[in-house]
């Protein structure tokens, strides 16, 4: 495994945040939570029509995260997006609006778009892959990536649940083969990958993941972590997040994910339930609780 960048003491942290009040609100809600690092959508994901940003709202964005702590920030793409469906309109919709994701993203900033790749719904994996590699090779030599600096576009690994590609590192692979590493890049979610099979629980289980995921992607495409302990067991094939450490990897599963010497340097973005014990601020419990996990050197 590669060794820990220079820049490993710095801690980047952050969750995903609504946008629901305006875009310059999640920056200012991201630093009263004391985050550097941030995630948000930039439309709403329940819809495919995404109206375009107002030009004025994308330059007080911009000036707002420059005076700000925000160090990362990433965009995630909508459900909707299917790039390995069998159904030639579904396809070229969601290779559209993949490209528009990024072109919004490359547009406020960020420094990456974070996508889920689809399903193969009954067509196969093989083809399912295939598509998705099309898909990624028309989104790459789009006019999204005119904007520099521009995101990075990064796969992220998936539960498993139905057709679902992406749960296995070894499909990631398939993908990632065929990929233009200059811009694509890789997302994994903690939740993900142990309802994918991936035992994260102790400081060993890690070690063996992380040493299957070198062998196969390889840590140096790895860009961000989507820090979520599981509601269910590992192997579930459900995708249910939980709160820090009141799921199943637990706390000393996430301490060693955050502490591991080839991750402590990415940024770790929570997507964890917004509500605890009836209390909509639950952001303010998680964050802290992970920042009491982190210790001061690498484990």
């Amino acid at each position: 495994m590669p060794p820990a960048s220079s820049n490993a003491d710095r801690f980047l942290l952050g969750c995903h945040l609504s946008i629901a009040k305006g875009l310059t609100w999640a920056i200012d809600e991201a630093e009263s939570l004391g985050s550097n690092a941030l995630q948000i959508f930039t439309h709403n994901v329940s819809a495919w029509a995404m109206k375009d940003l107002d030009p004025d709202r994308v330059a007080a964005f911009r000036a707002r995260r420059a005076a700000s702590a925000i160090e990362y920030l990433a965009v995630h793409t909508m459900y909707l997006i299917n790039l390995a469906s069998p159904d030639d309109s579904l396809y070229e919709r969601s290779i559209g609006a993949l490209i528009d994701e990024i072109r919004r993203a490359a547009l406020l900033g960020a420094e990456a778009v974070v996508c889920h790749l689809g399903a193969h719904k009954g067509a196969g994996a093989e083809a399912g892959i295939d598509r998705i590699v099309g898909a990624l090779d028309r989104a790459v030599v789009s006019d999204a990536f005119d904007e520099k600096p521009s995101p990075r576009l990064l796969l992220e690994n998936t539960a498993g649940a139905g057709t679902t590609i992406g749960s296995s590192f070894e499909e990631l692979a398939s993908i990632l083969e065929s990929a233009d590493r200059r811009r694509i890049g890789l997302c994994l979610d903690t939740c993900h990958a142990f309802a994918a099979g991936y035992d994260m629980r102790s400081h060993a289980a890690v070690d063996v993941t992380l040493d299957r995921f070198e062998r196969t992607l390889g840590l140096a495409n790895l860009d961000v972590i989507h820090l979520n302990d599981s509601m269910l067991e590992v192997g579930s094939r459900r995708d249910r997040h939980a709160h820090i450490g009141h799921g199943k990897i637990g706390a000393d599963g996430l301490a060693a994910v955050i502490n591991h010497p080839a991750l402590r340097h990415l940024p770790f973005i929570l997507e964890t339930p917004k509500v605890m014990d009836g209390r909509p601020d639950a952001d303010r419990i998680n964050l802290p609780r992970v920042r009491l996990l982190r210790s001061e050197e690498g484990t």
